[in-house]
């Protein structure tokens, strides 16, 4: 592991030490470590979203009614 230092402002360390004291998490480490991975989960959900999107988009319009796309969705 690297050893990292940051600084946050006193509002900011209440509130790790208040998830800390919480008992979720052992220390303020493992809190941090825990933000990072769900921002990294974020954003790969939010970059395979834009994906599908360009996809769909580039897919172009369908000649399916509302109907027709639910009835293939749910099937």
């Amino acid at each position: 592991m690297h050893r990292k230092t940051i600084t946050v402002t006193p509002q900011q360390d209440d509130w790790i030490k208040q998830q800390v004291d919480s008992g979720q998490y052992g220390n303020d480490s493992e809190y941090i470590r825990h933000l990072l991975r769900e921002d990294q989960r974020r954003q790969q959900a939010e970059q395979k979203l834009m994906v599908m999107m360009k996809q769909a988009l580039a897919s172009g319009v369908s000649e399916k009614t509302l109907q027709q796309l639910w009835t293939e969705a749910v099937n």
